[in-house]
């Protein structure tokens, strides 16, 4: 799976989020990628890490090279435009049995069993930077579930584990231990299949936004759900039966995600303006209620008074917020209109069941 975490800089302490999940991997010998490589790099990492797994009822044997890539500055992993690499994640992600390398002095290479794993981190600014506009929808995007917030959920003085937590990463390392070392093919439930077909067929009617630039993705939603549906099974159990329950979760899990995912790519699009306004628009929603006058403030070397009026405008027509004029026909309030898919509560996911 491809996971990237987005927020604005420093607001949301995505690294933060990220490093636990680092250190378990580091302390169970998973490979990693290292954070800065070039393509030739990374492609010589992944063929040596290749090893070979037994399936216990069969007892044949296959072989496979896995990777992880733990990155909490993708932009500095994905480089500038650089499309070539943005290509071979896009062939790694269906885990072809064969994947073939052909070099321009050192002839072919081939990698057996390619599994590739992303865990990132960037900002909406930065995914601008680095990817291509005609990038945005489509090939690699429409492979990652992106997780947008725009602030932390709480503040913590005093960083450190207390005992509770320390005997809880435990108890996760012993999981982790157990699930590093599972084989063979999972399989699933007649109830899974009950709850999956009707899931399936209506996925594209059920859309929890629209946007042509997450049509990519929306069209993979069934692939990313099946790939949550396996890791929440194994989270569970070690006997590599998926029932619906599993489903359950994972559908719950990816439509909470899919609130904010749509505002992953404010900011890249054609308009001269979408910079500017994606910003007021984290402005206002991070605020709830704000003058409009300190918006402008934030955002004058960017846009002119004519320009900042008519993104006003548009917002309000959007019906994203409203302009309550205040105090003087200069100045008005702007009030963030939480919209029903912000505010959907889709209860319990199950993220405590053993």
């Amino acid at each position: 799976m491809y996971v990237v975490l987005v927020g604005p800089s420093g607001k949301c302490r995505k690294g933060t989020a990220m490093t636990p999940g680092f250190n378990m991997l580091s302390d169970l010998k998973i490979p990693l990628a290292a954070e800065a490589t070039t393509r030739e790099a990374l492609i010589q990492e992944l063929e040596k890490s290749n090893d070979t797994i037994v399936d216990p009822l069969s007892g044949t044997m296959d072989m496979h090279s896995s990777l992880t890539i733990y990155s909490q500055e993708l932009t500095v992993f994905l480089g500038y435009h650089n499309l070539q690499l943005m290509s071979d994640l896009t062939d790694w992600y269906d885990c072809r049995p064969i994947w073939t390398y052909r070099t321009k002095h050192q002839g072919t290479d081939q990698i057996i069993g390619v599994w590739v794993n992303l865990f990132g981190a960037t900002t909406p600014d930065l995914i601008q930077a680095v990817m291509p506009r005609s990038a945005i929808g489509g090939g690699l995007t429409s492979r990652i579930i992106f997780v947008y917030e725009d602030k932390k959920g709480k503040l913590v003085a005093d960083p450190f584990l207390t005992k509770d937590e320390m005997g809880l990463r435990d108890d996760l390392m012993h999981d982790l231990e157990r699930i590093s070392i599972m084989s063979g093919q999972f399989k699933v439930t007649s109830k899974f299949i009950e709850k999956w077909i009707p899931l399936y067929t209506n996925m594209e009617k059920s859309r929890s936004f629209n946007d042509p630039r997450f049509d990519g993705y929306f069209e993979r939603r069934a692939n990313h759900l099946l790939k949550l549906s396996i890791i929440l099974c194994a989270s569970r159990s070690d006997r590599m039966i998926i029932e619906d329950r599993d489903l359950k979760r994972a559908d719950a899990i990816l439509t909470r995600t899919e609130r904010k995912m749509k505002w992953t790519f404010s900011g890249v699009g054609k308009s001269d303006t979408a910079e500017v306004m994606s910003r007021i628009m984290s402005i206002v929603a991070m605020k709830g209620e704000v003058l409009s006058s300190e918006v402008y403030s934030l955002v004058h070397y960017d846009v002119d008074d004519r320009g900042f009026a008519g993104i006003l405008k548009a917002l309000e027509r959007m019906k994203w917020c409203r302009v309550i004029p205040i105090g003087g026909k200069h100045d008005s309030l702007l009030r963030y209109e939480k919209g029903e898919a912000d505010g959907k509560d889709d209860g319990d996911i199950g993220l405590s069941d053993k």
